[in-house]
């Protein structure tokens, strides 16, 4: 993963230059990175990149190479577009921002910022590219991974999208994303290497073809890997194929091993995983598990369930980690306050003919409220006013709609530190326990959120005080 500060829109240093020319690059600002939609359709997203975020940020300084780069931009004019005084001044800038952020496997919603960075306007702007890159991405595809497994119900999720993926880099990121999701391995060894998750796989169909027979195949493919033998059967003739793997079976059982399982990659995966199943029990081959792939995705696994398929294991590639229907998300980082003159933070807000794009101004903290172990609510403040009690929560899109926090509920703020003035101050977790957390949230969202179509919708959204002081911002711009 690149670690530079060019991993950037042009517009970033633009910006970042006209910031130091009218001497204003210091100044005191806060952003806020959310989205405004939930991607596929779906209840919840699954925060996912901090941990990516915070390598970046830790080797956030411009390298000679990268501001000789620079140099040769040329203006409108045919000029240079930076100044060497600019330039020479990204030279010296340390990373010295505050930064708060939800934990990695959060279930979040709508509106609420994933990150909240505090600092010299022109660090906190020139990082945005960046950051929306990195979360924008992982998010969607653990929020893909966890709808898949929940899909499995439980049963093991295998991520093998790495031919398809976007690029290397992408490609490690899903790997990485898919598994905080609750993928239980993937096949990208690079990805194992660097993140520590299991790796799984065995043979293509290209195995099976360079061999006179199948037979042969899976004969000369036990021989070299006898604890590894899981056999892809559909080459030719699917059923055939799988009476093929109980006849190996009975050779590597003969030298101490044990057959593994099948792999079904086309055809009738429903009909086929229960014929499959049928043969194996009669073989004597009760525990050889049953892999499906081809195209899969949450909902072709929530019908093949329906169906009855005997499938113990689900190998999901491209819709996995492309994102599938759903390309990107759309993540967004935006202004929330500045610091005056006076010393005084100046909540910004900004204006659209779209009531989706008005942003929430402040310096905004999330409180997620339980009750009886379920997840009751999320309400946005503003840390310089504080969250009133009672809590009503005002719905984003309709203000006529609010929900008030019952009594008894018990809550936590989900904004954590992660930097002060540019130090890591937070003990970043595992990815094993950011897998965890995930599965743990999840488990206290209500059954009819996680729906895979048309799901309940949760309550998140601005406090009632916050969202009169919005109100009356809105206001004041237009008037």
């Amino acid at each position: 993963m690149t670690t530079s500060p060019l991993l950037t829109d042009l517009y970033q240093l633009t910006m970042a230059a006209g910031y130091w020319k009218c001497g204003k690059a210091e100044q005191e600002a806060v952003f806020h990175l959310f989205f405004r939609k939930l991607p596929f359709s779906g209840g919840y997203a699954i925060a996912a990149g901090l941990g990516d975020v915070v390598k970046w940020l830790q080797g956030f300084r411009f390298s000679t190479a990268e501001l000789d780069y620079l140099t040769t931009l040329p203006g409108r004019d045919g000029k240079p577009l930076f100044e060497h005084g600019f330039l020479d001044y990204l030279g010296t800038l340390e990373w010295r921002c505050d930064v708060d952020a939800m934990p990695e496997g959060t279930v979040v919603f709508p509106h609420e910022p994933l990150l909240r960075i505090k600092g010299p306007l022109i660090q906190a702007q020139l990082v945005e590219t960046a950051l929306l890159n990195m979360i924008n991405f992982q998010t969607l595809i653990a929020t893909k991974a966890a709808r898949v497994c929940l899909a499995a119900q439980g049963e093991p999720v295998l991520e093998f999208g790495l031919r398809r993926a976007q690029g290397p880099d992408g490609a490690v990121m899903a790997s990485r994303a898919a598994f905080i999701g609750g993928c239980a391995s993937t096949s990208n060894v690079l990805a194992g290497m660097t993140h520590g998750i299991p790796v799984r796989g065995t043979h293509a169909h290209s195995w099976v073809m360079s061999f006179d027979t199948e037979l042969e195949a899976f004969e000369a493919y036990a021989e070299a890997l006898p604890n590894n033998c899981v056999f892809l059967v559909d080459t030719y003739d699917t059923l055939e194929g799988v009476r093929h793997a109980v006849e190996v079976g009975y050779r590597l059982r003969d030298r101490g091993h044990e057959l593994a399982g099948i792999r079904l990659d086309s055809g009738d995966l429903a009909w086929l995983s229960i014929e499959a199943r049928r043969i194996l029990d009669e073989g004597g081959f009760p525990n050889a598990f049953i892999v499906a792939s081809n195209d899969l995705d949450e909902h072709l696994i929530e019908s093949l369930k329906h169906q009855g398929a005997k499938i113990g294991v689900w190998g999901v590639g491209t819709q996995m980690v492309t994102g599938g229907s759903q390309p990107a998300l759309g993540g967004v980082y935006k202004l929330g306050a500045i610091r005056n003159a006076a010393g005084d933070w100046e909540p910004k807000i900004k204006l659209s003919e779209q009531a989706i794009k008005v942003n929430n101004p402040g310096i905004q903290q999330v409180r997620r409220f339980t009750l009886n172990g379920e997840f009751r609510g999320d309400a946005i403040f503003d840390e310089e006013h504080g969250c009133p009690a009672p809590v009503e929560i005002m719905h984003p899109s309709d203000a006529t709609r609010s929900k008030p926090i019952p009594e008894g509920a018990t809550h936590e703020d989900l904004l954590q530190p992660v930097f002060r003035a540019g130090k890591l101050v937070a003990e970043l977790p595992t990815l094993p326990q950011i897998q965890s957390r995930c599965c743990d949230q999840l488990t206290h969202l209500h059954a009819t959120v996680k729906r895979l179509q048309h799901p309940h919708e949760y309550t998140a959204g601005v406090e009632r005080t916050l969202h009169e002081r919005k109100l009356q911002l809105i206001q004041k711009a237009k008037s």
